[in-house]
């Protein structure tokens, strides 16, 4: 149904269902004028509503074509007031994900159920999938979801599915590490936008962090739930789940009991363990009788000695308190004077009371391997990020001896650079959703001497140069524990290494005392003509334009290799900017200073001469007339003639600028958040675009897009790693708010450039959400 009626609508919806107002037939609206054209004529005969199971008010929609903007569904004039919430590409995602599973079950001749949930802030939230034929549900869970809300709607599905619940989530959230936890992996749905459908793809996440993604119609339907390629390979190869568990701080003594019978059926019986029963005495407590859980491969303990755990004790425990275990991995036999005094063990009369010194531990015997274990670059970042995910959600720390047994090689095998390269490996890309866990790593009771270095190249700006790298890593410490801790509980903000502005200053001229670089020469004639003509004119009287002109001219001099730069940081910058950057500052400053305070008229007017002559005295309000009319002339004559002599293309944008130069640069920069970096400036103005073109440019690239769509504009960066000068104009041009402060503009910053990586990847990454709101 197409109207040509034009009608200010601010209610624009991008979807819609088909049919009546009921309808769970749902379509998204193509948003090029070209494309809509082609839908039209397919489907002449549809009609659209604002349905209520999008939480619509169930009035007719009609779909606008546009050609200057993105075209979108309107309410007619007289619908009704409409409270929906959710108007964009994804608010029917839960109508397309049934509609995607109904397909897939008639594919696989599966009966099933299917039903869209309202958990609290609207009809989209999950869908849940009953499986009669193996009791199962699947539960797409759309809305964000923590630990509580997780295990509060797993056990409230559990009656209606013995057989089990399989989640699939949007996002990674708390919960998801448990799922990995006891899985080894967890499934995500993304869903993308073909013409007017949304298709829908299973996303399977491994212990690595790493997302393979299938087709939902690809996918299929087991005994076991909802399983990919992916799935089935992580469940051939994964190892037995571990228990949930707990250190025990302090060590323990304990004493086997000879008649208790030994413990083989139940669920801590795991293969290399031996479980017994004895009395054990955790430091501090007392006695109590417990099963402990022992490496096989050591001799089985006799009930005639006790034994001393010293670390490494953990307490494993089942869910809903069913029973736990402790688990020993390492013991000493205590020699009788000690066992005595453990209150376990009496020695029997006659024994003689000299100590005996304590045996050898049971220690697990290591089998030396037949072969050298060979690891890839690509297997040690995956060993070693999990190794530093396993020392987190104990809340400790490690060391690279540490590491490198682990990875079955000795600290000596790994020189400083390979070190370096595998943690910028390891926390590879940055997130502020992960923790970076090189900071776990420790050389003695600091970080790593190059820890800074590390995250450099991980684009933390002035990390190589802060002295707040101690207090830095102690805190990213704190992230670590809290995202890999069991449970685990919400990060605090990472903290920030920019310098207050004082210590900035000290620290730049600290960095570049005693320095005089002085650069190649260059020639060019124009620069050092402007730059003569400059130094002709003199000092000029007014201080801004004074300041103006000694800049520009400094900054020239620099550039042309004529003097150096005195260690000024500053002054290394200028040196680093474009040829044309520095014409375009001494055109500016040439013609503050001439037109700023024009030559004052000299002489006597004519007229004024002339009453002179006749012996007539001219009043003192002619004399002001003559003498202003005069400087007005010399103004005007002063900027015409300055706009015939100096260029300004660069002090304005240019009025013919076609759009195959922002279509070029688009392409760029998209290609650019394909490969997740940045580009710089100089990069660009290397090509020909001059400052004042590239704002112009990049403030329509991000104007032509949809409205929460990434700003390309966050991929360009400065020669020092930071936003581009006129990024707080542009959000001011994209009606977005303009903070306050340098901290918060670079977090909006860094998370524009977040959400280009994730949305041009391939495949693309969920988007993390926008911190910077509309203004007003």
């Amino acid at each position: 149904m197409s109207t040509t009626q034009h009608v200010l609508d601010h209610r624009r919806v991008q979807t819609a269902v088909i049919g009546h107002k009921n309808s769970d037939h749902p379509v998204i609206l193509p948003m090029d004028a070209h494309e809509l054209d082609l839908w039209r004529k397919a489907h002449p005969t549809y009609s659209y509503w604002c349905g209520h199971q999008l939480g619509g008010c169930g009035a007719e929609l009609s779909d606008r074509r546009y050609t200057e903007k993105v075209c979108h569904f309107a309410h007619h004039p007289s619908a009704p007031v409409c409270h929906r919430a959710a108007n964009g590409e994804s608010s029917a995602d839960h109508l397309f994900i049934k509609r995607g599973m109904q397909r897939l079950l008639s594919k696989q001749h599966i009966r099933g159920d299917i039903q869209t949930r309202d958990l609290g802030t609207g009809p989209g939230d999950a869908v849940d999938v009953y499986l009669p034929h193996t009791s199962r549900i699947i539960r797409f869970q759309l809305t964000h979801c923590d630990y509580p809300a997780w295990r509060r709607h797993t056990d409230a599905l559990r009656p209606k599915a013995p057989g089990g619940v399989d989640w699939v989530f949007r996002s990674d959230v708390p919960a998801t590490r448990e799922l990995l936890d006891c899985d080894a992996y967890f499934l995500r749905v993304r869903l993308e936008t073909v013409g007017g459908e949304r298709h829908v793809h299973i996303g399977t996440e491994a212990r690595d962090r790493s997302v393979t993604w299938t087709p939902l119609g690809d996918c299929t339907l087991t005994s076991t739930g909802l399983s990919t390629p992916r799935v089935e390979t992580i469940r051939i190869s994964r190892p037995r789940p571990q228990l949930p568990s707990f250190p025990l701080a302090g060590g323990l003594v304990f004493r086997p009991i000879d008649e208790a019978r030994p413990l083989l059926d139940t669920p801590f019986a795991a293969t290399g363990r031996r479980l017994i029963t004895a009395d054990v005495r955790p430091t501090d407590s007392p006695i109590v009788r417990a099963a402990l859980s022992l490496p096989a491969d050591s001799g089985p303990p006799s009930a005639d000695h006790v034994y001393g755990v010293p670390d490494s004790a953990r307490m494993l425990v089942l869910e809903d308190g069913q029973g736990w275990v402790v688990e020993v991995n390492r013991c000493l036999r205590l020699n009788t004077r000690e066992a005595e005094r453990t209150g376990l063990w009496t020695p029997p009369q006659g024994a003689p009371t000299a100590p005996v010194p304590a045996e050898p531990a049971l220690v697990v015997p290591t089998p030396s391997p037949t072969k050298p274990r060979v690891l890839t670059h690509v297997d040690m970042v995956t060993e070693v990020r999990t190794a530093l995910a396993d020392f987190a959600r104990l809340g400790a720390t490690t060391t690279w001896e540490e590491l490198a047994s682990r990875l079955g090689v000795t600290a000596s095998q790994l020189s400083d650079t390979e070190r370096r390269d595998l943690l910028v490996d390891v926390d590879s890309p940055l997130s502020e959703y992960l923790p970076v866990r090189s900071a776990l790593v420790l050389d003695g009771d600091a970080p790593l001497p190059y820890l800074g270095e590390i995250l450099h190249r991980l684009g933390i700006p002035y990390a190589k140069t802060s002295t707040r790298l101690h207090q830095w890593a102690a805190v990213e410490r704190e992230r670590a524990y809290a995202a890999f801790g069991q449970p685990s509980r919400a990060m605090g903000p990472r903290l920030a290494l920019t310098p207050a502005r004082p210590a900035q200053k000290n620290l730049v001229k600290k960095a570049f005392r005693g320095s005089t670089t002085l650069f190649n020469r260059r020639e060019d004639p124009r620069l050092s003509e402007l730059l003569t003509t400059l130094r002709r004119l003199g000092p000029h009287p007014v201080k801004a334009v004074r300041q103006q002109i000694n800049t520009a001219m400094h900054g020239a001099s620099v550039w042309l290799g004529q003097q150096p730069t005195g260690g000024n940081r500053k002054w290394i910058e200028a040196a680093k900017q474009s040829r044309d950057h520095h014409i375009h500052e001494l055109e500016q400053a040439l013609i503050a200073h001439r037109t700023s305070t024009p030559t004052r008229p000299t002489g006597l007017p004519p007229t004024v001469e002339k009453m002179q002559k006749k012996g007539k005295k001219p009043s003192l309000r002619k004399l002001q007339n003559e003498f202003l009319a005069r400087y007005e002339a010399q103004q005007k004559a002063t900027k015409a003639e300055l706009r015939k002599s100096i260029p300004t293309q660069l002090s304005s944008a240019p009025q013919n600028t076609t759009h195959r130069p922002v279509e070029q640069l688009t392409r760029q920069l998209i290609h650019v958040a394909a490969q997740g970096r940045t580009i710089s400036m100089a990069e660009l103005e290397n090509s020909g675009i001059t400052p004042a073109v590239l704002h112009m440019r990049l403030a329509l690239i991000d104007r032509r897009l949809a409205a929460d769509t990434p700003m390309l504009s966050a991929l360009v960066t400065t020669l020092a790693g930071g936003p581009v000068p006129f990024f707080r104009t542009i959000l001011k041009q994209l009606s977005l708010a303009v903070p306050q402060t340098d901290e918060a503009l670079m977090a909006i910053w860094r998370r524009e450039q977040e959400r280009a990586h994730a949305a041009y990847a391939n495949p693309p990454r969920e988007l993390p959400p926008r911190l910077v709101p509309l203004s007003g």
